[in-house]
């Protein structure tokens, strides 16, 4: 403080405030008395330290220079009369001053920042008791409307995580559906949208029907709902004439009705259920193709049934062709189509009519229908030319390998899809109404004449009548069986009227009878007793076959080409009205198609 400025005067005053020493409930201040001066003066001098001397004077005493004229004096009793500064009562009251004109100095700095207004500045305080709790709910609302945000910016990233998730989870669940849809069907993207292909082109049909549906995106569901079990990310849209079911219905009638009476046939019949696994999308798709294959089938007869002239015309009226094999005899074939819409019918007050749909016949419709698409895919069948100039040896060769006249006509003379389903209907009709035996009743005996000309004579006793029919029952069946098979295409293996296995008849004996299929992976085997009654078996391929365990012995694949087991049939939960349509539809289930 011994600068070159001026000396600072500070007077020194004892603070008037006084210490608050208690503050009760009702607000009153208890102050604590101020000290006397007697009290002041013993409690500043508990604070002198008289075994410590002042820090500052000996520094100032070893900084001080000394004059050169002394040194060489000496000062006697130096030890006795030297100063000591740490003996010094105001000491301490120096030391304070001391700081206490640092902190004046700082607060001048202090204030002279706030005032310029720079850097700081300052506010009033309010001296209203209820402002502190205003600001503390003010700042308690700001910290929660801050977490507030925080909380809802984390849960809107959350949902958006989550969101994000389960639409890359749709969109990858979409692409392997997408995938398998595609193993299965023929797709093909156009533009921004995939179509995909119905129709039988490919296998050569020639029908107009575009057959094209769409593959869209299932966008029905609700993300924050649960996903449902039978839930698919893919969908397909469909034509709407391809909607629903269809199949074609043929059927032999013995009274023709009037043409005025004919219209349009809606039978529908029950649709079957679904196979646990299937996807709903393949399941609309095959019907859809099943309708578009049926509505080919009935515009293909339409179009033979007005280009073949016939002595009785056929007539197309809306869905149904009429034709007449035999005269009394119609013919029916009708498109049933149902879309699905349930409309208001009137009840009818007639009786419903006992299905007489002949299911063989339209097996076999379809199975023509493949072996025409299978025809326009060949080029077999095309004329060669019956000359040809010299060039390329295939060229030059087509002239000795020419049809002649007769070849060319008999490619032209081809029967249609028509003309083979009459014939079959025919034969049907034809067979219906042979007769096996025929009985001649006389006074005291009774004549049964087969048809190769065997006569049995009977007595007057009725159970030898009943016997022998059923006997003749049972052997009949394994006929129809017989006849069926060479019909059908299938092989028979074995014939027996007189089966020497199994239980003894009481009555005649019992038949039996084993068939193969074309491709002789299926065998059917039929043994009839009059008393015993039908048993059917049938014989799977081994490779069909989940029972038989696996042979470390045969290692060869062509082994399993053999048959298995057989397995029997339950013969009386089989559709059809009697034996032979049951045993029908049994050959046509297990016939492979071409």
């Amino acid at each position: 403080m011994s600068g070159s400025g001026p000396a600072v005067r500070v007077s020194i005053e004892s603070s008037c405030e006084k210490q608050v020493q208690e503050v009760s409930l009702d607000g009153m201040e208890t102050y604590v008395p101020p000290l006397s001066m007697s009290q002041n003066l013993a409690k500043l001098a508990q604070r002198i330290d008289f075994g410590q001397g002042s820090d500052s004077d000996e520094e100032g005493a070893e900084t001080e220079p000394r004059d050169p004229q002394e040194w060489g004096k000496q000062e006697p009793e130096e030890d006795e009369v030297k100063f000591q500064p740490s003996l010094w009562p105001w000491d301490s009251v120096r030391n304070n001053l001391r700081s206490s004109l640092t902190e004046m100095c700082v607060l001048y700095d202090v204030l002279s920042v706030v005032k310029e207004k720079k850097y700081m500045a300052l506010d009033p305080v309010s001296q209203d008791p209820s402002t502190p709790q205003v600001f503390q709910l003010i700042s308690k609302k700001k910290s929660l409307a801050t977490a507030a945000q925080l909380l809802l910016k984390g849960a809107d990233k959350l949902s958006k995580s989550v969101a994000e998730n389960q639409e890359n989870r749709r969109q990858r669940d979409f692409n392997s559906e997408l995938l398998r849809l595609r193993s299965q069907w023929k797709l093909r993207k156009v533009g921004d949208k995939i179509l995909g292909d119905l129709s039988y082109r490919s296998a050569g049909s020639l029908f107009p029907h575009a057959g094209t549906f769409e593959v869209i995106k299932n966008t029905d569901i609700d993300l924050d709902k649960k996903l449902p079990e039978d839930y698919c990310p893919l969908n397909v849209q469909i034509p709407s004439d391809l909607e629903g079911s269809a199949y074609i219905k043929v059927s032999i009638q013995k009274q023709a009705p009037d043409i005025g009476d004919l219209g349009t046939v809606s039978l529908f019949r029950r649709q079957p259920k679904a196979k646990a696994g299937t996807q709903p999308w393949h399941v609309k798709l095959e019907a859809a193709q099943n309708v578009l294959l049926c509505k080919e089938i009935f515009a293909q007869l339409s179009r033979e049934a007005v280009q073949i002239k016939s002595q009785i015309p056929h007539i197309v009226v809306k869905n149904q062709i009429i034709s007449q094999p035999f005269p009394g005899l119609q013919l029916s074939i009708s498109l049933c189509h149902s879309t699905g819409e349930k409309k208001n019918q009137r009840a009818s007050p007639e009786k419903p009519k006992p299905d007489d749909h002949l299911y063989v016949l339209e097996h076999n419709l379809h199975q023509l229908m493949r072996e025409f698409h299978k025809q326009t895919l060949s080029s077999i069948v095309m004329p060669h030319p019956a000359s040809a100039p010299f060039g390329h040896k295939r060229q030059r060769m087509a002239g000795p390998m020419a049809y002649d006249k007769a070849e060319i006509s008999n490619l032209q003379q081809n029967e249609g899809l028509l003309e083979k389903i009459i014939k079959q209907a025919k034969h049907i009709f034809l067979r219906s109404r042979s007769i096996q035996l025929q009985l001649n009743i006389g006074v005291e005996q009774i004549r049964v004449v087969h048809r190769d000309g065997r006569v049995i004579t009977l007595s007057h006793q009725e159970q030898e009548l009943q016997d022998f029919l059923l006997s003749q029952m049972s052997q009949h069946q394994v006929h129809a069986v017989q006849q069926l098979a060479k019909v059908m295409g299938w092989h028979v293996l074995s014939f027996s009227n007189h089966v020497g296995l199994g239980s003894v008849e009481s009555i005649g004996n019992a038949s039996a009878i084993t068939v193969a299929s074309s491709n002789g992976e299926y065998a059917i085997s039929v043994r009839n007793g009059p008393e015993s009654g039908c048993k059917v078996l049938v014989q799977f391929p081994r490779s069909q076959s989940k029972e038989l365990p696996k042979s470390d012995v045969i290692q060869d694949g062509k082994w399993n080409h053999l048959r298995g087991p057989y397995k029997e049939v339950h013969w009386s939960k089989m559709e059809g009205r009697n034996f032979v349509y049951k045993m029908e539809l049994l050959m046509a289930a297990l016939t492979p198609c071409p």
